[in-house]
């Protein structure tokens, strides 16, 4: 027997096996029990979530022997033909191929034949944003009054580019990007399945990068098992996938808040020749720092993460501000976004690396106006020698170096921290 993707080996057959988009099984199954079923439907959301297999689904249900019915048996001719494809009376159409004019007359011509073997005649156009203007304006009164054996499912990962004329006509659905934790659950149904071992970060680790797709879980999931030897593990990924290790991101990073950019670059160009892509790498700080930005906002969810926070350094978990995370991945993506445009990428990273180990010191501008504030208004309160020198106390010492830290780093953008600081304490002879 050939080899069946995941992907294909696990795509859902009925509607309660679907996962991740309950709102629109409710609905459907509701709409068929009911008998409301509607003459064309509009599913949308991004790839691999689930449209073309609900409309298969949905085709099965109108169409099985048993039905109408919200649980399709899948054993009946009419399922099994829709479950491999060559069903004469539900017709796949990819929407990219065909976009003109002609194409959607052939379906006007076809819809007056009624259904060979099943209750419904069901057409389903995937990438239906695809059709030319003309084809859509060609469908318009197909799709709005169509014999009542007919029904219309749309697919589309691009819904502003459907007109408004046609959405209309349809029962609109929007498919969502599946919960991480949703995709990891089915990950390890898939793993168990193939009888295949696997630590449970590493499939967290799929679950992330496939940002909400099944289709692109079970993907990459086929990918890493091809290479695993049975056993799923991070550390077998960042291996054959050249994905930058949390040990030598850690001590990059750690070599950055000591100041020691020159340590940092070294293991900078280790990774370079061990082979991994300067693309890669920084997509992989990108990540750490996201990571730190969530441990900072109290999230430690390994499914969010995607690493267990145990990873992270207590030095590193506690050394940087929101504010600062922030501007490190600001940093980084703007990096990431010019990067094709660079005279030698390697170079920009050196440069990014030896700004971040200024990071530390960051501020906004509003947080150093902030605190010049509250300095100025506890000065204001102080009596003043006759040289009109401000006699500071001992509490308020340890605040001018970390102010004039700020102001040194922040001049490098803008000047108004300076108009500001001068103006507050003009009249005051105190050194910042």
């Amino acid at each position: 027997m050939s080899y069946e993707v995941t992907a294909t080996k696990k795509r859902p057959q009925n509607f309660d096996s679907m996962v991740g988009q309950e709102f629109v099984v409710s609905t459907l199954k509701n709409s068929i029990k009911n008998g409301r079923i509607a003459h064309a439907y509009l599913f949308s959301g991004p790839r691999g979530v689930g449209k073309t297999t609900a409309a298969r689904i949905l085709a099965k249900a109108l169409n099985c022997e048993k039905g109408p019915t919200d649980n399709p048996c899948g054993e009946c001719d009419n399922c099994k033909a829709i479950t491999k494809g060559n069903s004469l009376d539900v017709i796949e159409i990819d929407g990219a191929s065909n976009t003109g004019v002609n194409d959607v007359r052939i379906i006007k011509e076809e819809v007056m034949f009624p259904p060979s073997s099943s209750s419904y005649k069901i057409y389903i156009i995937d990438e239906v944003h695809m059709l030319s203007q003309s084809a859509f304006n060609a469908l318009l009164k197909t799709i709005e009054e169509p014999p009542s054996y007919v029904v219309f499912i749309f697919a589309t990962t691009e819904l502003q580019k459907v007109p408004a004329t046609i959405r209309s006509r349809c029962q609109q659905f929007n498919f969502h990007l599946i919960n991480a934790d949703v995709i990891a659950s089915q990950l390890e149904k898939a793993a168990n399945d193939l009888n295949v071992k696997f630590e449970k970060s590493a499939l967290n680790w799929i679950a992330k990068e496939a940002t909400g797709s099944m289709r692109d879980a079970y993907t990459l999931f086929d990918q890493v098992v091809s290479f695993s030897d049975g056993n799923i593990t991070m550390s077998g990924i960042k291996d054959k996938l050249g994905l930058t290790g949390q040990d030598k991101l850690n001590s990059m990073v750690l070599s950055i808040l000591d100041n020691k950019v020159s340590n940092a670059i070294s293991d900078l160009r280790e990774l370079l020749a061990f082979g991994e892509s300067i693309e890669q790498i920084i997509k992989d700080f990108i990540e750490y720092f996201r990571t730190l930005l969530l441990l900072s906002q109290g999230i430690t969810s390994e499914n969010i993460l995607g690493i267990s926070p145990s990873e992270f350094p207590e030095k590193i978990k506690t050394a940087f501000t929101v504010e600062q995370l922030e501007a490190a991945l600001e940093l980084l993506f703007e990096l990431y976004r010019n990067i094709k445009y660079s005279i030698d990428p390697v170079y920009e990273f050196e440069f990014i690396l030896s700004r971040l180990s200024h990071l530390k010191y960051l501020a906004s501008n509003t947080s150093i106006i902030t605190r010049l504030e509250s300095l100025k208004t506890n000065i204001d309160k102080m009596p003043f020698t006759d040289s009109k020198k401000a006699d500071i106390p001992d509490k308020l010492e340890p605040e001018l170096p970390h102010i004039e830290n700020q102001l040194k780093i922040q001049h490098q953008e803008s000047k108004k921290p300076f108009e500001i600081a001068k103006n507050l304490f003009s009249g005051v002879e105190v050194e910042i």
